[in-house]
């Protein structure tokens, strides 16, 4: 199996794509075809229902990775899936209102990024061994605020490599901020930038598209790479979660083998929710992507009419994390829905990046059922659905959800969970439903707090306290006492800045 970027150009194995993170021509790397499809129909492998989270992981990236070897592979799991996650396998799929909700934040940072960001290090120093890659790696890295802290707590004194995190000074919350700004280690370095994530976004990637910078760094014995899901090594480990979750509902007889599923991801950047969609081209039966949004709804307007317009307001939002305007992961499935036509995808993006919008559907018939169904949701409703809920929306969905079912979610899950309630509303399919609950209602505790009518705390991290006296629901370890500890890295720039903060650390 190749990887070639959604741009064009030669393709590289799986190691390759790996350590340089991003294409040579602002690509992003793809597999060139999908591995062999999983036997999850009637006739399901018994076997697969035996195997816990590591195994399942295993299964996937040596499928997606067959330039590593099994002991490789293998490697790479033990290292990151053993006991820095607090759940028993991993994760935890817990039912609530009818609906399946995959906490996916029971790792050292408590959020989803953990799944992958706690193996990318592994993954990147194998690649780095494999390709005979000698520099020292220089990690970017944008985020809207998990990525930054889980790419920190993966990459911290990992030998041969140095990590750069650039979030919004003021886009996140401030349990996002002390995680980042307290982070310990000899090669980390924390910058608050004045501008939002797209902003961040940007700068990063013209880094990598810049010859003179990445051949002076290459005089310096360092080359780049990223830890933001533009790295398919970011991506890959993603696909996991989806099919253990589906192999878990079929153990527990919530679904019947072959059953289909639908799969609502609260999505910013695209990445989460298209490694669901992977997850459905290997062989997990999904009837439905359903990609929430809240006020940011870029992504809601081009799944029901096909036009990509980031042309608005930016608005920051109790859901930081998908506060995103340009969504980087979504040119992944453009190349796939467009024929792996490079000429198309490039043509595209760089009239995104030109003018800020592209007309999908104007530009050339989509052509694909993953795309057309008139009927629903214009021409994006077949495999996808788009919706969103703004934050009283997604407020009241969260505190309905703890009143009538004392399960408490964050900010983000609450915008994938009142879409769902809105796409049942709308289509009467109560198909079972896989809801990708992607942050600890913690990490956002002044948001949660205010959603089930708690008085307003003096801080972010008296809510977290007052928030666990009342619900009883335990904090995370990773997020106790996070105000005592020092902050480490105050610094904050400009957004054209970011270059220059590159090569004076190095």
């Amino acid at each position: 199996m190749k990887y070639v970027s959604t741009r064009g150009g030669a393709a590289v194995s799986g190691a390759e794509a790996i350590v340089a993170g991003l294409a040579g021509d602002r690509g992003l790397y793809v597999p060139e075809t999908f591995p062999e499809r999983l036997n999850l129909g009637a006739d399901f492998d018994p076997a697969l229902l035996e195997m816990d989270y590591p195994a399942v992981a295993r299964r996937i990236l040596s499928a997606f990775l067959p330039d590593f070897t099994e002991a490789e592979i293998a490697d790479c799991v033990a290292g990151a899936y053993d006991s820095k996650f607090d759940a028993p396998d991993m994760v935890a799929l817990r039912k609530a209102d009818g609906a399946y909700f995959l906490e996916l934040w029971h790792g050292r940072t408590a959020a989803f990024k953990d799944m992958a960001l706690s193996i990318l290090p592994y993954l990147l120093t194998t690649a780095a061994r494999k390709t005979g890659e000698d520099k020292k790696i220089a990690i970017l890295t944008a985020t809207s605020g998990d990525t930054g802290k889980a790419a920190l707590a993966g990459f911290a004194d990992v030998q041969g490599t140095e990590v750069f995190v650039y979030y919004p000074s003021d886009g996140v919350s401030a349990v996002q901020k002390r995680q980042m700004t307290t982070q310990e280690g000899g090669n980390v370095h924390v910058f608050g930038i004045r501008g939002n994530f797209d902003d961040a976004q940007t700068a990063v990637k013209n880094i990598f598209s810049d010859a003179a910078l990445g051949a002076e760094l290459a005089a310096r014995g360092v080359r780049l790479s990223s830890a933001n899901s533009i790295n398919i090594g970011r991506l890959l480990p993603q696909v996991a979660y989806y099919v253990y979750a589906y192999l878990q509902l079929v153990k527990t007889g919530e679904v019947a083998a072959g059953e289909p599923v639908n799969i609502c991801v609260p999505t910013g950047n695209f990445g989460n929710i298209l490694a669901a969609y992977y997850a459905g081209e290997i062989g997990v039966p999904i009837s439905r992507l359903l990609c929430a949004s809240n006020e940011n709804n870029v992504l809601t307007d081009f799944l029901r009419t096909g036009v990509y317009d980031a042309r608005r307001e930016f608005i920051v939002t109790s859901s930081p994390s998908m506060d995103i305007l340009v969504s980087s992961n979504l040119e992944r499935l453009l190349w796939q829905l467009a024929g792996k036509s490079a000429a198309r995808v490039r043509a595209l993006m760089e009239g995104l990046e030109r003018e800020g919008y592209y007309d999908f559907a104007g530009a050339a018939d989509p052509g694909s059922a993953d795309l057309q169904d008139p009927d629903t949701q214009g021409i994006f409703g077949g495999t996808f659905y788009g919706g969103c809920a703004d934050m009283k929306r997604a407020h009241g969905a969260l505190a309905d959800l703890w009143k009538r079912e004392g399960y408490l979610i964050d900010t983000h899950t609450a915008v994938g969970y009142a879409v769902w309630k809105d796409y049942v509303k709308e289509t009467g399919d109560h198909a079972p439903t896989i809801i990708a609950s992607t942050a600890s209602p913690y990490k956002f505790a002044g948001s949660v707090s205010a959603a089930i009518g708690l008085p307003p705390p003096a801080d972010e991290f008296e809510a977290v306290r007052a928030l666990a006296a009342h619900t009883g629901v335990p904090v995370p370890e990773c997020l106790r006492d996070l105000d005592q500890k020092p902050v480490l890295h105050g610094a904050v720039i400009e957004k054209g800045a970011i270059r220059a903060s590159v090569e004076a650390a190095l």
